[in-house]
C-alpha cells in the first residue's frame, strides 16, 4: 500500500476484520502448446450422496432451530424450523409420489421464492422426483408465453404449481395439457388441488423407499439458461453436482464451519446463484435464510432496507445494481449501517461486474461503522457448474477478481485469439442438457471439460497464485473490419468505472466497422443532478450533460491503447434494459448482444451520425 493510497482512500489503512476463509495452494501445469491446468492440491472432502441427507441430520441436531422466514400478509416473520421441514417435505413428498410425478413427468414450479416453494421443491428432490424453478416473468409477461412454452416442451411437466391462481392460471391454461395437473396455494378450484390439502397427507413406506433408491447421479432438479442466445436449454442437476458444490462452498467460506450463516437475500430461486448457491448454503450449514421480500431497484430496495433493520446477516449477497441502490440509505442512516455491519464477515457480488466507486464506498461505510473492512468477493461460476467454481476470498483493493478453483476442481485455460479460454472439470459439473445431445456434445471439449465461453486473464502474470479476472464473454467478442479483436466484457467495465455514478451499463458496438461506438444507459438520477429542472429528454440533452460526456469520453480516449479499447461516439439511450425483451437476466446483468439486436436502428444512428450523438 503507497502513500497516495492511504491519503486517496483513507479506509484502506484500516485492517480486516478477522473472519477464517480457506488458505487456497495451487498446483500448475503447463503443455507444450500453451494450456495450462490448474487445481488446488488439497483433496475435496467427502460430501453426501443425496441432499436431504443433510436436512434430516440438520433436524436432528437442532431440530427448533428456524430454517428459512419469510414475511407474512401482516409484515410478520413467519419461520419454518429444520424439524417442521422435514416432516413438511415428507408429507409432500407422499403427495407427490401419489400424484404418479417422475423424471419423465416432473414438477414445474411457477411461483417466486418463499416456504410453500421451498417446501414442495424439497419434497421432490427428497423422493426422486426432479423438479424445476421456472421465472415467474414467463408466466406474467404479456404476449403468447413464448418462454413458458419453450420450458414445458423442454420438460414435459406432469404438475404444475403456483402459490396465487389468480396471477399465474391464465398462462398456465394456455401453455400446458389439460391433463397436466395444477396445484395452487391460493385461489383453487374445486377442480383444481390445493396446497394446504397437500401439505396434509400422511407420509408412508413410499416416501423411505423413494429416498433409499436416490443415488448421487439421481437428476434433483432442473435449471433452465437465461435463453439468451436462443431457446432456453433444460440443464440436468444432480445430487452429486449440488453436494460436492455445497461442500467446495462450506470449505471455502471456512467461518461457517464456525457458526451457521445467518443470510437475507432475494435472488430468484429460478437461478443458479439463488436456488443452488444461497439456497443450499442455508441447508447444507445449518443456518437461517431469510427470504427479502425486496428487490435492487430504487421503488423496492424499502423492502430490503427494513428487513435488513431487523436481520444481521453474516454473509450478504447481491447484484452491483443493488449495492448502488442500497449505499445511499447506508450512507444516510446509521442505526441501519450498523445493523447491517454488525455481523457481517463477508459481502459477496456476483451476476455483473462491480463498479470501484461501489466498491470504495461499502469498504469506506464498513471502516465508518466498525473500525474493519469487510472483505468482497466474488467468483465465476455458471448454471452448468451448481454453480461454484471459481472463488475469491482474500482481501482485495479493488473489484474484479474472481479467484482460483475451488477443492476438486480443475481449471483448464487454452490459448485463444491472445486470451485464455476458460474451462472446468469437476464432480459439480453438469451430466448434460436435457433432451439435447447435440447441445451436450457442444459444451464440452475433448477432455470433458466444460466450456465456460468466458476468457480469463492473470491478476499476476508471474503469480498464478494470486487469481484471475473475468476478460470478457469469447461469444460477445467481435472483430473491428481491420481484424483487430475487441474484448467487450474488459471494455465495459472500464468504461463504466471511467464514468462513474453516471452511467448504469453500456454495450459496445463496433462488429466489422472501422472504429468503436457505445450505447449508453445512464443512471438518470444521478444525471438529474447534473441539470436538475426538466425530464429525462430535456436531461439527455442538456448541454451540461453533453459536455460532462464528452469530457469524460475523451478523457477516457486517452487511456485507450488502440482502436480495440478507443470508442469514439456514444449515445444516450433513454429507454432502459428491457427484461421482457431478453435485454436484461433477472439478476439484472445486461445481455449486450441481444442490445444491439434489438436496437439495431439506434447503433446505425450511432455510425450515421446525428445531433444525439457526443464524439471525440
Amino acid at each position: 500500500m503507497t502513500v497516495a493510497q492511504v491519503d486517496l482512500k483513507p479506509w484502506l489503512a484500516a485492517p480486516f476484520r478477522d473472519t477464517r476463509f480457506w488458505e487456497p495452494k495451487i498446483s500448475v501445469r503447463r503443455t507444450g502448446d500453451g494450456t495450462i491446468y490448474i487445481e488446488q492440491t488439497e483433496p475435496l472432502p467427502p460430501y453426501p450422496d443425496r441432499i436431504t441427507d443433510v436436512l434430516l441430520a440438520q433436524a436432528k441436531a437442532t431440530p427448533t432451530r428456524t430454517f428459512l422466514a419469510e414475511r407474512d400478509e401482516n409484515g410478520a416473520w413467519r419461520k419454518l424450523t429444520y424439524g417442521e421441514a422435514v416432516q413438511g417435505i415428507r408429507r409432500l413428498g407422499q403427495y407427490l409420489i401419489d400424484c404418479g410425478l417422475s423424471e419423465k413427468a416432473p414438477l414445474a414450479i411457477l411461483s417466486g421464492n418463499g416456504i410453500d416453494h421451498a417446501l414442495l421443491g424439497l419434497a421432490a428432490v427428497h423422493v426422486g422426483i426432479p423438479y424445476a424453478a421456472v421465472s415467474p416473468a414467463y408466466s406474467l409477461v404479456s404476449g403468447d408465453f413464448t418462454r413458458l412454452k419453450d420450458v414445458f416442451a423442454a420438460i414435459n411437466p406432469g404438475m404444475v404449481f403456483a402459490d396465487d391462481a389468480s396471477r399465474f392460471k391464465p398462462a398456465i391454461d394456455a401453455v400446458a395439457d389439460p391433463t397436466v395437473r395444477r396445484l395452487f396455494g391460493n385461489g383453487a378450484t374445486r377442480e383444481e388441488e390445493d396446497f394446504g390439502a397437500a401439505l396434509a397427507t400422511e407420509a408412508g413406506e413410499a416416501v423411505e423407499r423413494a429416498f433409499a433408491a436416490i443415488t448421487p447421479d439421481t437428476v434433483a432438479k432442473f435449471l433452465f439458461t437465461s435463453g439468451s442466445t436462443g431457446t432456453p436449454k433444460a440443464v440436468i442437476n444432480t445430487h452429486r453436482m449440488i453436494c460436492s458444490n455445497q461442500i467446495m462452498v462450506r470449505e471455502t467460506y471456512a467461518y461457517f464451519k464456525d457458526e451457521p450463516p445467518v443470510l437475507l437475500d432475494w435472488a430468484p430461486w429460478h437461478h443458479t446463484a439463488g436456488g443452488n448457491k444461497l439456497f443450499y448454503m442455508a441447508l447444507f450449514n445449518g443456518g437461517t435464510l431469510y427470504i427479502d421480500d425486496g428487490r435492487p431497484t430504487g421503488s423496492e430496495i424499502h423492502k430490503t432496507v427494513r428487513n435488513l433493520r431487523e436481520v444481521s446477516p453474516t454473509w450478504y449477497f447481491n447484484v452491483p445494481r443493488g449495492f448502488e441502490v442500497l449505499i445511499p440509505h447506508l450512507e444516510r442512516d446509521e442505526d441501519l449501517c450498523a445493523s447491517f455491519f454488525r455481523d457481517l464477515k463477508m459481502l459477496w457480488y456476483a451476476g455483473a461486474g462491480m463498479a470501484q466507486h461501489t466498491w470504495d464506498a461499502l469498504e469506506r461505510l464498513s471502516v465508518q461503522t466498525t473500525g474493519y473492512r469487510t472483505v468482497i468477493g466474488t467468483g465465476l461460476g455458471a448454471t452448468e457448474t451448481a454453480p461454484a467454481t471459481l472463488m475469491c476470498t482474500w482481501p482485495q483493493d479493488e473489484a474484479g477478481n474472481v479467484g482460483l478453483p475451488c477443492q476438486g476442481v480443475t481449471l483448464k485455460l487454452v490459448p485463444m485469439e491472445g486470451k485464455f479460454d476458460g474451462r472446468v472439470k469437476g464432480p459439480n459439473i453438469m451430466p448434460g442438457y436435457w433432451n439435447a445431445p447435440e447441445l451436450t456434445e457442444a459444451a464440452f471439449d475433448e477432455e470433458g471439460f466444460y466450456r465456460f465461453g468466458d476468457a480469463l486473464r492473470f491478476a499476476d502474470p508471474d503469480d498464478p497464485a494470486a487469481g484471475f479476472f473475468f476478460d470478457g464473454r469469447t461469444a460477445e467478442n467481435f472483430k473491428l473490419d481491420t481484424g483487430t479483436w475487441v474484448s467487450t466484457g474488459a471494455l465495459r467495465a472500464s468504461f463504466i468505472n471511467h464514468f462513474g455514478d453516471v452511467v448504469r451499463d453500456v454495450a459496445i458496438a463496433g462488429a466489422d466497422r472501422s472504429y468503436l461506438a457505445a450505447l449508453v444507459f445512464p443512471d438518470l438520477e444521478n444525471v438529474s443532478r447534473l441539470v436538475p429542472d426538466g425530464g429525462t429528454a430535456a436531461q439527455l440533452t442538456a448541454p451540461e450533460v453533453r459536455e460532462h460526456f464528452k469530457t469524460a469520453l475523451a478523457k477516457l480516449a486517452q487511456k485507450s491503447t488502440g482502436s480495440s479499447t478507443l470508442i469514439r461516439r456514444i449515445l444516450l439511450v433513454d429507454s432502459p434494459p428491457s427484461m421482457e425483451a431478453g435485454e436484461l437476466t433477472d439478476k439484472g446483468s445486461l445481455n449486450q448482444r441481444a442490445v444491439l439486436r434489438n436496437r439495431a436502428d439506434l447503433v446505425e444512428e450511432l455510425y450515421a451520425g446525428s445531433a444525439r450523438i457526443i464524439e471525440i
